[in-house]
């Protein structure tokens, strides 16, 4: 069933018909957002089981991208990386090649700048519009409302687009042309490794020093320079609990990309690149889950058992 495309329309009216491909934690909340604010949504994953949760929420699924491309106004993707973003949207089953003249792709995965502007090339040459539209902040922050969205493209089709964008969050910045919203978003991940890899660092020190972990902590908590981000890593230390929000395998994917990045434009990155060295030494332990697992790593390497640990030794044990 097609439906009905208007070029140029502005998207705010009357509820367009939404696409979202790829139902992972952060599409799948996000596109959950877009069905409560009443917009009329078909989904699509390769792993249809995914699409579950939604569809119980009133979405249709489709059976391939460029099925749900052919039936919407407006296509969203949240996608792994890079390999993931140019298959869904470019390959021969494609969203593109469903999709007529003036679908408005809205692209938010964390991808390289360059890929971004092929990508709304493409879309051009089709007579369609694509912006770039990375997310800062992870699955809490999706749900509450609460996530940054950096943007890049046309400035116009940015503002057509902005309706539906504000159901997502109030958060909303037009960073420039195509792939300046991923550039920002690369940016932005620079810190948020770096940080959390420096906190973990500044912890296990003062562990080991002999500060009490508690008072450590809450004291660290009132100091200028811990991020909200850190204080958000911290709550995990003291219940030495690490639910996965970001996932220490995705901050090394971002690293990677980061690192690409800064050495097309030969921009040196010395401590990034440590960072990225650490983060895939972690990886090849067998750590894996939330990027907050770094501090009880480096409390590990340093030789600091947790009090999870400690409990579960039989008496007399180290």
């Amino acid at each position: 069933m097609n439906i009905e495309q208007t070029p140029g329309r502005p998207v705010d009216e009357a509820k367009p018909q939404l696409g979202f491909l790829g139902m992972g934690a952060m599409g799948s909340r996000l596109a959950a957002r877009l069905l409560q604010a009443g917009y009329p949504l078909m989904v699509y994953d390769r792993t249809r089981a995914k699409t579950l949760p939604v569809a119980h929420l009133g979405a249709r699924v489709a059976d391939a991208p460029s099925d749900l491309a052919a039936q919407v106004s407006v296509v969203f993707s949240s996608l792994a990386d890079d390999a993931a973003v140019e298959a869904v949207l470019a390959g021969p089953e494609g969203a593109f090649a469903g999709a007529v003249a003036g679908t408005l792709f809205i692209e938010m995965s964390t991808i390289l700048p360059e890929i971004s502007r092929t990508l709304a090339a493409a879309a051009r040459a089709r007579g369609m519009d694509l912006l770039d539209a990375a997310i800062s902040g992870s699955t809490p922050q999706v749900e509450a409302g609460t996530i940054t969205l950096l943007v890049g493209g046309d400035q116009a089709v940015y503002e057509r687009c902005l309706p539906i964008l504000l159901t997502l969050t109030e958060r909303c910045f037009y960073m420039g042309p195509s792939g300046m919203g991923t550039a920002m978003k690369l940016v932005v991940n620079t810190l948020l490794g770096v940080e959390i890899q420096v906190l973990a660092e500044a912890v296990a020190l003062g562990e080991k020093a002999g500060l009490e972990k508690e008072r450590l902590l809450d004291v660290l908590a009132q100091t200028a320079v811990i991020s909200p981000r850190q204080k958000l890593a911290m709550d995990n230390v003291r219940r030495e609990e690490y639910p996965t929000t970001f996932a220490l395998q995705l901050m090394h994917k971002d690293f990677g990309l980061i690192l690409r990045e800064a050495g097309a434009l030969r921009v040196p990155m010395p401590v990034t690149a440590a960072a990225e060295q650490l983060t895939g030494v972690e990886l090849a332990s067998g750590e894996d889950g939330d990027i907050t697992m770094s501090i009880r790593w480096m409390e590990d390497l340093a030789g600091i058992a947790s009090s999870e640990n400690t409990a579960s030794q039989e008496p007399g044990q180290a």
